[in-house]
C-alpha cells in the first residue's frame, strides 16, 4: 500500500474532491482524519472512506479560515497520532466565473482570490508546524488552469491560482531544508462532481452564455488533447502517489492534470 500507517489530514475532506481522495487514500491504508464546515458531508466522506477499506477514519468541523481552529485540530491529531504524515487542502467555494472586468464588482474578484489564499495559509501554517518538528510531511495543494489561461471572465479564479501556486512553490522552498515535501495539483473542472458547488457556478456561466450546461461541459472537453476532462478518481489516484515515499524527490512542481487543457 502506497500510504500504509501514514496519517492524513484532509481539510475540505467532505468535499468533492476530498471525498475522493479520502477513499483512496483509505485504500491505500492511511489514517485519515477529515475536517470540514458540513457534519452531513463529512460523515458521508468518512462512510465511503471506511466502505474503502479504511482502519481509522475521523471526522471534525473546522472551519479552515480560522487559525484558532485548524491549529487545534492539527495539534489534536498529532497528539493523539503521534504524527501528521499529510495535509491536503481540499476546500472550495463559490465564487463568481464568466463575467468581465466591467461587470465584476471589487468584492467578487477578492472573494476567491482572498479566500483560497487565506485558507490555504492557514491549513500550511498549522501542518508545517508540526511537520518541521518532527522532520518530516507531504503538504499538497489545489490550483486550477485559471492560472496560465487568459480570456474574459477568470480574473478573480486567474489570481487565486497564480498566487496559489506561486504560494505553494515558495513554501517549498522554505520547508523542503526541513524534510517536508510541497505539491500542488492542477486539475480541471468535474464533470462527475455532482453535488459540488461547481455544478451551480457553471450553470450560471452557461446561462450567461446563452446555452445549456450538457453543451458548456461539451465544449470545455473540446479544448483538452484527450477531449474529455479529469475525473475525481485520476487526480485522487495521483495525490495518493504525491503524498508516498515513492515521490520523495517531489517538491515544488505544479502537477498537470487538466488532461490537456494546457501544454507544459
Amino acid at each position: 500500500m502506497l500510504l500504509d500507517g501514514k496519517v492524513a489530514v484532509i481539510h475540505g475532506g467532505g468535499g468533492s474532491i476530498g471525498a475522493a481522495t479520502a477513499r483512496v487514500f483509505a485504500r491505500e491504508g492511511a489514517r485519515l482524519h477529515l475536517a470540514g464546515r458540513s457534519l452531513p458531508r463529512l460523515e458521508r466522506a468518512a462512510a465511503a472512506a471506511r466502505d474503502a477499506g479504511a482502519s481509522e477514519v475521523s471526522i471534525a468541523v473546522v472551519d479552515a479560515m480560522r487559525q484558532d481552529e485548524v491549529d487545534a485540530h492539527v495539534d489534536a491529531v498529532a497528539m493523539e497520532a503521534g504524527t501528521v504524515d499529510i495535509a491536503l487542502n481540499a476546500v472550495g467555494f463559490d465564487h463568481v466565473q464568466g463575467l468581465a472586468i466591467a461587470d465584476t464588482s471589487l468584492e467578487d474578484y477578492l472573494h476567491p482570490t482572498v479566500g483560497y489564499l487565506t485558507t490555504n495559509f492557514v491549513t500550511a501554517k498549522a501542518a508545517s508546524r508540526v511537520m518541521l518538528a518532527q522532520g518530516h510531511g507531504v503538504i499538497l495543494t489545489i490550483s486550477t488552469p485559471g492560472a496560465r489561461l487568459t480570456g474574459r471572465g477568470l480574473i478573480g479564479n486567474a489570481a487565486q491560482s497564480a498566487g496559489l501556486e506561486g504560494f505553494s512553490r515558495a513554501l517549498a522552498g522554505e520547508l523542503g531544508p526541513g524534510g517536508v515535501r510541497v505539491v500542488c495539483v492542477r486539475p480541471h473542472a468535474f464533470r462527475d462532481a455532482s453535488e459540488s458547488y461547481t455544478m451551480d457556478m457553471f450553470g450560471r456561466i452557461a446561462d450567461g452564455g446563452g446555452g445549456t450546461l450538457d453543451d458548456w461541459w461539451d465544449g470545455l472537453e473540446s479544448t483538452t488533447l484527450l477531449g474529455r476532462l479529469p475525473v475525481l478518481d485520476e487526480v485522487a489516484e495521483y495525490l495518493a502517489f504525491a503524498a508516498s515515499d515513492r515521490a520523495a524527490s517531489m517538491t515544488g512542481g505544479i502537477a498537470n492534470l487538466t488532461a490537456g487543457a494546457l501544454v507544459d
